[in-house]
């Protein structure tokens, strides 16, 4: 019988393949015209994210007929952009393949599923006790605290890097959409 942990990990891999799948049709439809977001802009684009998943929560209504999953995979998907981004800077134009950017992708991601095991280890599936309104609030934490550091000049005195915040916006957003498909 599979623990808890192996549940979690196969449906964080799930989550991520899907987020991949998507990831690699839109690499198809537009390259990866995403190398010219600066951060700023990137921050902003994960802001209106994390900002509409919100709006849904509390009006309970979608005018525009998506739902509140789809825009944790966006979520999880612009927080890999975000680290590929960190580490890679940002292009006046599309300066990568199609192949160098799932690299990347499976790289960034794969990070991001090895942090969530040892996260999930030490807080022993918390995640799964709490709400997903939560997982909200906390993707804006990360967001505004990602807006601050920006502002800094990435200066901090004792706090974690923007990098942390986008891998801990992936997992939030992990969660969410486990939780969101779970319920239906």
């Amino acid at each position: 019988m599979e623990s808890n942990f192996e549940i979690t990990n196969r449906q964080f891999e799930q989550i991520v393949g899907e987020c991949r799948a998507l990831f690699e049709k839109k690499l198809h439809d537009y390259g990866a015209s995403w190398r010219i977001l600066r951060p700023s802009s990137l921050t902003d684009q994960l802001f209106i994210k994390a900002k509409r998943i919100r709006s849904l929560e509390i009006k309970k209504e979608s005018l525009v007929g998506e739902g509140i999953r789809p825009e944790f995979i966006a979520l999880i998907n612009y927080g890999i952009v975000g680290l590929i981004q960190i580490y890679n800077g940002f292009s006046d134009t599309v300066d990568i393949s199609v192949d160098e950017a799932m690299k990347l992708y499976d790289k960034y991601a794969n990070e991001a599923l090895e942090l969530m095991k040892r996260k999930n280890h030490d807080y022993d599936e918390a995640w799964r006790g709490m709400r997903v309104s939560s997982y909200t609030d906390f993707i804006l934490t990360k967001i505004e605290r990602i807006k601050e550091i920006e502002n800094l000049g990435g200066e901090t005195l004792v706090s974690e890097g923007i990098d942390a915040n986008y891998m801990d916006i992936i997992n939030y957003a992990v969660f969410g959409a486990i939780k969101l498909k779970e319920e239906n």
